[in-house]
């Protein structure tokens, strides 16, 4: 029959016989719009809080498939939270500026920031539409300027701390995106948003000091253990890579400044029989400029410029290199060693300088063999690496070493950094492989840089006073990559009054790298409509750290090793009172198609609107939280949305054929029921919050079951057990199908919403186990299975299943040669 509901909409109208699913999603969105039931942070609140943070997107189009997992995901810790009585603040807004934008309005011939907030307006209705649990009342870009002036406004807050500096140096460059890349947007050699070859350009550009703070990015991760998933942090340490060595000082013969290289095994320093130096450093060109081999120098330089990072990392590549006709004297045994320039050794490696030790490096072994150097062994590892053509690198007594001849390698570095440090040759030393954070963008889609670049005043901070520095319009700039900054070409905008002098000056024409943006967002929420700072530091201090983060792990280096860094430097400002930003880390696996990536030009694309169309939003919901562990990849042809709508439309349909009344007392209904009610509503809680959410939805469905039975052939539709059952199944579905839920729960004849309607308490008592299945076996296979207490004992047990008439059946008058007894669930029977 056709019936008239009140869902704040006195035309509703919906067929209660039938599980439409279109109907049900057009009925409830409204009501939710209205009610807001999850906007946070209300004066009169007292729930305790809690802040549960998804990612925030890229408007590069609507959501995808990728964008259905993760948000799904994390709608069930926020939706879950909210249910157990807190106060949770899950909000959304977007990571608006970038390449993506700036290329696209090349190609289209329009403005970035209309691309921008169309694309905005596409995802913000596909996200309401999927019932994300979002606080709507918190929203933001950063690509408004109610944004980026606190980028602004840290980043000067770094210059004057010297945390943020301009130097001229050999940077990742893209020739395709026409910018430079930081070293960790550099990946395999490529870069990660086109995957062209990365090569190297010299260029002066702004950097943030995050190497300042490479001890605490480490050390702070204890606070992380056993919160964040262990590869992150690995991948982390890696990245920051601490190392203890030594730095030694080599004399070069015709230079008054020796140079310094770092080793991490100074031990073996009377093996290094040759010097090499970063083909593209400094110091290459400096050496070679007053030598014979300064033409063959030269032309070696240009072929290495045209060679990409990745190549030159290869360790499988033929080595090249030329030697510069100057040598170096090695500091413990005063050697003349050649200096050599080659491609192998990159300059911004240390000191882009090393000590090569052929014995015991495979790179300076093939070097070595290539050039015919001489291969010395200090290292007694039972082979000679001249002949093998394999470099020993493993521990031994020393050889060819003077006074280390003997040791093992640790008392000989010990050893060692002594002499060093007594002659004034060394000194021991840590080393870090994480380089200083480039910021700098020859791209207009960005953060202005508010630097003044004054002819008598040198740098100058724009005053606060005069913050944001507005981009200028898009129209009439010429955006297509071509290496410098289209900001520069917008002269009225670049042409500004230097603030300390009054002379003419020039903006720096420069944007921000987007990772700045999402570095600090999570703090921005907590107070997004302040025009007057970042954030007031109470409001922070309420919310924040992050309680829970979801994303992808794609993301564990660049923006939460950013993220880090940020909230070290603002705890440093007084400006925040904790130094980790996410408490506890989630990383969510990809969405794929029959084993690969998606992508039109695999053929394998699966577009997220059809999907939801076919199917309905709960059910791909339910089938990304239903596919597997969240940290597993999603195969979307292993998946039924089909049979997750089926199931959706049971659970619906048991709503429906409940007749006792609402505020019926379950204490008088079926045992069995309420035993299965509360089983599932404890494994459930315990699943979610262990992120097993698979688990739970498993347990969802096991109850819906017994509810079925019970309804059908069992206490019958008004047993009050069989309507708690009902009614814990309605709010358990909310995490994963809120519409379907949301019906469920007026169907019950409750009031919207189900969101809010508390997580019912579990009565352990009814946890308590009165039987339990035993499972008994003949030779491994299944006889029997019987009902026994949980508590029973061996002996007794064994007896039980001995006098089974399936167990003597099945033995056929054969001995028993043993009986294996697992109380209370297992025995098997081995015949003899």
């Amino acid at each position: 029959m056709t019936t008239s509901v009140d869902t704040g909409n006195d035309d509703a109208q919906y067929d209660d016989t039938r599980y439409d699913v279109e109907a049900i999603q057009e009925r409830w969105l409204p009501v939710w719009d209205e009610l807001a039931p999850f906007r946070s942070g209300l004066p009169d609140d007292e729930r305790p809080k809690k802040y549960v943070l998804d990612m925030f997107p890229y408007p590069s189009g609507d959501l995808h498939m990728g964008h259905a997992e993760a948000y799904a995901l994390g709608d069930v810790i926020a939706r879950y939270w909210v249910q157990r009585g807190f106060n949770v603040m899950h909000p959304i807004g977007w990571d608006a500026f970038g390449l993506p934008a700036e290329n696209a309005a090349i190609r289209r011939g329009e403005d970035p920031v209309q691309w921008t907030y169309d694309n905005i307006a596409q995802q913000k209705a596909s996200m309401r539409r999927y019932a994300c649990s979002f606080d709507w009342d918190r929203v933001f870009n950063t690509c408004d300027p109610e944004y980026y002036h606190w980028n602004q406004w840290f980043f000067l807050q770094m210059f004057r701390r010297g945390l943020a500096y301009r130097k001229a140096s050999n940077v990742n460059w893209c020739p395709e995106c026409q910018t430079v890349l930081a070293n960790e947007q550099v990946v395999a050699g490529q870069c990660e948003r086109c995957d062209s070859n990365v090569t190297k350009k010299k260029l002066t550009q702004w950097y943030l000091k995050i190497t300042d703070y490479a001890d605490r990015l480490l050390d702070d991760m204890e606070q992380l253990e056993g919160k964040w998933p262990e590869k992150v942090l690995l991948m982390q340490r890696n990245w920051i890579g601490r190392s203890t060595g030594a730095e030694v000082h080599f004399e070069i013969e015709g230079r008054e400044e020796p140079v310094t290289v770092y080793t991490t095994r100074p031990d073996t320093l009377y093996g290094a029989t040759f010097f090499v130096v970063a083909a593209d450093s400094d110091l290459a060109s400096e050496l070679a400029a007053e030598s014979p081999a300064q033409a063959e120098f030269s032309d070696y330089l240009d072929k290495v410029k045209q060679t990409s990072e990745m190549d030159r990392l290869d360790s499988s590549r033929a080595k090249t290199g030329v030697f510069l006709q100057r040598y170096a004297i090695n500091p413990v045994n005063g050697e003349r060693i050649p200096v050599w320039a080659s491609d192998y050794v990159l300059a911004d490696y240390g000191t882009g300088a090393i000590m090569a030790v052929p014995a015991h490096d495979q790179r300076d072994l093939d070097f070595a063999r290539t050039f015919d150097l001489p291969v010395r062994v200090v290292v007694d590892a039972g082979e000679d690496p001249a002949v093998t053509g394999e470099a020993t690198a493993d521990d031994g007594p020393h050889v060819n070493s003077g006074p280390l001849d003997g040791l093992n390698k640790d008392e000989a570095i010990a050893a060692i950094v002594e002499v060093l440090a007594e002659r004034g040759t060394g000194e021991e030393a840590v080393n870090y492989r994480l380089r200083d954070w480039l910021i700098s963008r020859q791209r207009y889609w960005g953060t202005p840089i508010p630097i003044i670049h004054c002819p008598s005043c040198g740098e100058v901070p724009v005053p606060d006073e005069q913050l944001p520095v507005v981009l200028p319009p898009a129209e009439g700039l010429d955006l297509k990559p071509k290496g410098t900054s289209p900001l520069g070409g917008a002269v009225a905008w670049a042409t500004v009054d230097c603030p300390q002098c009054g002379g003419e000056a020039t903006r720096d024409p420069d944007t921000m790298d987007t990772f700045v943006d999402s570095s600090w967002y999570y703090l921005r929420y907590a107070d997004p409509n302040n025009h007057a700072a970042a954030f007031d530091p109470e409001l922070v201090r309420e919310w924040l750290p992050v309680d829970q983060y979801v994303g992808g792990v794609t993301h564990a280096i660049l923006h939460l090793l950013y993220s880090r860094f940020f909230t070290k430097v603002l705890n440093d400002l007084g400006l925040v009172d904790f130094n980790e930003p996410f408490t506890r880390l989630l990383n969510q696996g990809m969405v794929i198609m029959e084993g690969s990536a998606m992508s039109k030009s695999r053929g394998n694309l699966v577009r997220l609107s059809d999907e939801l169309s076919r199917h309905g939003v709960d059910a791909i919901r339910l089938s990304m939280v239903f596919a597997g562990p969240p940290e597993d990849d999603v195969d979307w042809a292993d998946v039924s949305p089909s049979g997750s709508a089926k199931f959706l439309a049971r659970a619906w349909r048991l709503a429906g054929d409940v007749t006792s009344s609402p505020g019926s007392d379950p204490r008088g209904g079926d045992e069995s029921v309420r035993k299965a009610t509360h089983r599932a509503l404890h494994d459930a809680a315990q699943a979610v919050e262990t992120f097993r959410f698979n688990v739970a939805v498993a347990r969802v469905m096991e109850l819906v079951n017994v509810l079925r039975k019970a309804i059908d052939s069992g206490p019958g539709s008004d047993d009050p057990a069989v309507r708690e059952g009902a009614e814990a199944v309605a709010i358990m579905v909310s995490l994963v199908a809120p519409y379907t839920a949301e019906d469920m729960w007026a169907r019950l004849g409750h009031e919207p919403s189900v969101a809010r309607a508390g997580w019912p308490d579990v009565d352990e008592s009814l946890l308590v186990e009165n039987s339990v299945t035993c499972v008994v076996q003949v030779a491994g296979k299944v006889k029997d299975r019987l009902d026994v207490s949980p508590s029973i004992a061996e002996d007794e047990l064994r007896d039980l299943a001995l006098a089974s008439k399936s167990v003597t059946a099945a033995l056929d008058g054969r001995a028993v040669k043993t009986t294996i007894v697992r109380p209370p669930k297992l025995v098997n029977v081995v015949p003899e």
